[in-house]
């Protein structure tokens, strides 16, 4: 006859066990709802223009953004800071408290002199129908007409991450005789708790022509 120690023993296996399972559940549920809505999310427009083996160049048209300047210099340092400032922005506070639907992906330009982080603003917006930011630190803007070379990676971003593929794209554009000018920049496309599935890239502006 089994003893009370043994059936309680077993008793708590079992309900670990059911716990892990719910668990498991419950973050799958989760990170198929975050996917699903990221889906729906409104990403910039852009265009391809030319594919190559491990990176493509886009031609982006000129978009709104609500961006803010920052004297980061990590990934780290300017993510979190910066976030909430725009965040701010989009979720009311504004002059006239609205709600701006949040887009896709938020762009980072972090070097050694001024970083900027940004929001692209829906399509349904231009620069004068925006609502003025609460905040002097958030600027609305129109980006330029741009062509940009592209390469993307997986996983949540890192400053090392973000070296290695502003090098390897470098290189790439070397070897394949493009010039390029400017910053190399981070775009980002998922929330944090996204842990599947995510998307960066890392893009510089190019002289490219449409015969290229």
């Amino acid at each position: 006859m089994r003893s009370l120690a043994s059936l309680s023993s077993g008793q708590n296996k079992s309900y670990l066990c059911f716990k892990s399972s719910v668990v498991i559940l419950l973050t799958f549920l989760l990170q198929s709802f975050t996917i699903m809505s990221a889906n729906k999310t409104e990403e910039q427009k852009y265009t391809v223009v030319r594919e190559f083996k491990d990176f493509e160049i886009r031609f982006y048209p000129s978009a709104t953004i609500a961006t803010i300047n920052s004297d980061a210099k990590t990934y780290k340092e300017l993510s979190g800071p910066g976030f909430q400032k725009l965040a701010g922005y989009i979720f009311g506070g504004n002059e006239s408290n609205t709600k701006i639907s949040m887009t896709a992906p938020v762009q980072m330009d972090i070097n050694d002199s001024v970083s900027t982080m940004s929001f692209v603003m829906p399509s349904a917006y231009t620069k004068e129908t925006l609502p003025k930011p609460n905040d002097p630190n958030v600027r609305i803007m129109n980006t330029d007409d741009e062509y940009v070379a592209v390469i993307r990676f997986g996983g949540y971003a890192s400053d090392e991450d973000m070296k290695f593929y502003s090098e390897k794209l470098q290189n790439l554009l070397k070897e394949n005789e493009i010039t390029h000018r400017g910053n190399y920049r981070f775009l980002g496309y998922n929330p944090p708790f996204q842990f599947i599935g995510r998307r960066n890239e890392i893009i510089v502006t190019v002289d490219w022509k449409e015969n290229q």
